[in-house]
């Protein structure tokens, strides 16, 4: 029996989920505002947590209806199947978001639509009484202009969280964005990759795993793998066959510097947890002194934004001695996420491309200046 699926996103990142969905094989593929829809199996939700680099979560969908009652909320989830992914023993809560609806009261939806699943469950099971020692489900009600969506999350925490990376500075910009802003770009494995503002070493370290066909999800643990209906063997299995579809052989040459020394060493510790220590290249170096290391390579960063009180001026410094580097040689191709809305003026040139992304809630713009694609050899 196919199952609903949903892959949460940050906005503006739902055609790279949706590649992402369909290089996974999965089916029946929709998108919508900070969501991609699919269907599949059970092996589909263990896949879609081990393999989806710029989602969110992964969700199974319940149900969706209209209500702008609350008996319409209580009658229409428990005439939902709740008893076929909440074994007697599960433990559950349900958390919610209502945006331009009639049922605004987030707390009392939360409420009606618990009272609801355990009537469901209490009908299923013949008691009256739920220990809750069993595995744990989180489920969602979102109300969205009157529309009812109740899934299951399947992910626990947000699949940006790989496991590398265990202290992170100020600011960091999440794993599932790093990686996607490497997807939106002209880099690949036998192309250079520079980053001259790596932090904690995140882009580098992302596309690193890229390059190696690392499982982003293979360092953690996930909400459903206590879940009976999956079972552990098929987690098991699944992680087996992500361990043997590393490809070691590749080495890609990847740049990172900071002028933050604490940054450096942190990124090394995490690229290092990744296993592609071997694949980046890290210094301390201020981003003003930086030089090309080699032709036809790939610029991709994530620089401060100027945000805190008297950084303003040292930022925009930092923008114009980037964009007079990247004028010294037009076979690069650089990619810059900021906050900054006049930063093409700064950096000199206009971009090919502007993507609106969200960092966090920071909304920015990720500037794309495509240079040529290397001669063929």
């Amino acid at each position: 029996m196919s199952i609903q699926l949903i892959a949460s996103t940050t906005f503006g990142l739902e055609s790279v989920v949706k590649r992402e969905c369909q290089a996974l094989g999965f089916q029946d593929i929709k998108t919508a505002d900070g969501k991609v829809e699919f269907t599949g199996d059970e092996k589909d939700i263990v896949k879609a947590n081990l393999w989806l680099r710029c989602a969110g979560r992964v969700w199974v969908k319940m149900g969706s209806f209209t209500a702008v009652t609350f008996t319409e909320l209580f009658d229409r989830t428990k005439a939902l199947p709740w008893g076929e992914w909440i074994p007697e023993d599960g433990k559950f809560t349900v958390v919610g978001k209502s945006v331009k609806s009639t049922l605004f009261s987030v707390p009392d939806c939360q409420a009606i639509v618990k009272k609801a699943i355990v009537e469901k469950l209490k009908e299923k099971y013949q008691t009256d009484w739920f220990d809750e020692t069993g595995a744990s489900y989180t489920i969602q009600v979102g109300i969205l202009k009157d529309v009812v969506t109740l899934a299951i999350d399947t992910s626990g925490s947000g699949l940006h969280m790989r496991g590398y990376r265990a202290n992170a500075l100020d600011a960091p910009l999440k794993e599932s964005i790093a990686s996607a802003m490497v997807q939106l770009s002209y880099w690949r494995k036998d192309r250079i990759l520079l980053d001259p503002f790596c932090g904690s070493g995140t882009i580098p370290i992302e596309a690193a795993m890229l390059a190696r066909n690392i499982a982003p999800g293979l360092q953690r643990k996930f909400a459903s793998e206590e879940w009976g209906r999956i079972g552990k063997e098929l987690w098991k299995k699944a992680r087996a066959e992500a361990y043997q579809a590393i490809d070691y052989d590749v080495t890609p040459e990847i740049y990172g510097s900071d002028i933050d020394p604490a940054a450096i060493a942190l990124a090394k510790e995490n690229a290092e947890k990744a296993g592609v220590d071997d694949c980046i290249t890290f210094e301390v170096k201020p981003s003003q002194e930086i030089t090309l290391p080699g032709k036809y390579g790939v610029l991709i960063t994530n620089p401060p934004y100027g945000e805190r009180i008297g950084e303003l001026k040292e930022v925009e410094e930092m923008y114009r001695a980037l964009g007079a580097t990247m004028k010294s040689d037009r076979t690069w191709s650089t990619y810059v996420i900021t906050s900054m809305e006049y930063f093409e003026t700064l950096f000199g040139r206009q971009a090919d491309k502007k993507r609106k992304l969200f960092n966090g809630r920071i909304k920015t713009d990720y500037y794309q200046f495509e240079g040529p694609r290397p001669p063929r050899a």
